[in-house]
């Protein structure tokens, strides 16, 4: 059986296109199985969660890709990251007393932040573009067009256990006859892929879902990369939170049994710290690398 949790490559070779297809069961299951979003939070965040995994999947490095949308509408924050290894994590939080129910008029001067950390070279690197009407896909198309001069076509969806993405780029030029030489063949691309419904996307098999959009095209299929959940949150990451809220905070947020309660966003998981603890947070101790949670 075809694994669920999935990023493909591939090449459409006769009109000089190169695209990703990224499908998620069992991590988009964990990523949401300890909070409980309404319907349009939850799809923003499948959509998203899978726009990170395609995106991470179409360049080379090594280290993390994040998509960031914070304080759009009723959206106070959207949240998804997929490293190089495949791993994926996210939240979405909405405003109080308001339905998310995606990018619309009331997000007209809302950014998308779209950053890359390459662990290899130590460099970060962060492109914004405006929210699109349309939704994310359109916004991360209008990411490609105006910071990479780069034809983009991008399709998200979930529903119900599933969450998945396709994207297609067209391929420079060569020069002479060959891939990316098609004078119509992004045009074309773009028309058969407008043919594809969300059924499609999240339930059909790789193969027979680009067949059935692209059996003229040639293509070429790579092998799949396995996608998974995975928190990188830790005691070191909570203890140096800790500090840098400083001792006064720190000890403010003691409850009635003496202990600080901190829960991760992402996973779910409890960490418990009493007095003692406390004290030795604040003893001077090596600050250990800060969380990486948005804030």
């Amino acid at each position: 059986m075809e694994p669920n949790d999935v990023m493909h490559r591939f090449k459409l070779e006769r009109s000089g296109v190169r695209g990703g297809f990224v499908r998620l069961e069992s991590s988009w299951a964990e990523a949401i199985r300890h909070a409980h979003y309404p319907p349009d939070p939850s799809r923003q965040l499948g959509e998203a969660l899978a726009a990170s995994a395609l995106l991470a999947g179409a360049i080379k490095f090594e280290g993390r890709l994040s998509i960031h949308l914070r304080d759009a509408g009723p959206l106070k924050l959207l949240f998804a990251e997929c490293t190089s290894a495949g791993a994926l994590r996210g939240i979405v939080r909405t405003q109080e007393a308001a339905a998310a129910s995606g990018p619309g008029p009331g997000f007209a001067d809302a950014q998308l932040a779209i950053t890359i950390e390459n662990d290899r070279t130590q460099t970060r690197y962060q492109g914004l573009v405006a929210v699109d009407a349309g939704g994310l896909a359109t916004s991360l198309e209008a990411y490609f067009g105006q910071s990479e001069q780069l034809p983009t076509r991008i399709v998200l969806g979930q529903h119900g256990t599933r969450c998945g993405g396709l994207i297609v780029q067209k391929v420079a030029a060569t020069g002479g006859v060959g891939a990316g030489d098609d004078e119509d063949g992004w045009d074309r691309v773009g028309h058969l892929l407008a043919t594809m419904s969300t059924a499609d996307l999240l339930d059909l098999p790789v193969e027979t879902l680009l067949y059935r959009l692209f059996h003229d095209e040639r293509v070429r299929l790579e092998p799949g990369r396995p996608l998974a959940f995975a928190c990188s949150c830790s005691s070191e990451r909570v203890e140096a939170m800790l500090r840098l809220l400083g001792r006064e905070e720190g000890e403010a947020a003691l409850d009635a049994n003496g202990l600080v309660e901190v829960t991760c966003e992402f996973c779910g998981r409890s960490y418990r710290l009493d007095r003692v603890d406390l004290e030795r947070v604040f003893a001077g101790a090596a600050v250990a690398p800060a969380p990486s949670t948005p804030q």
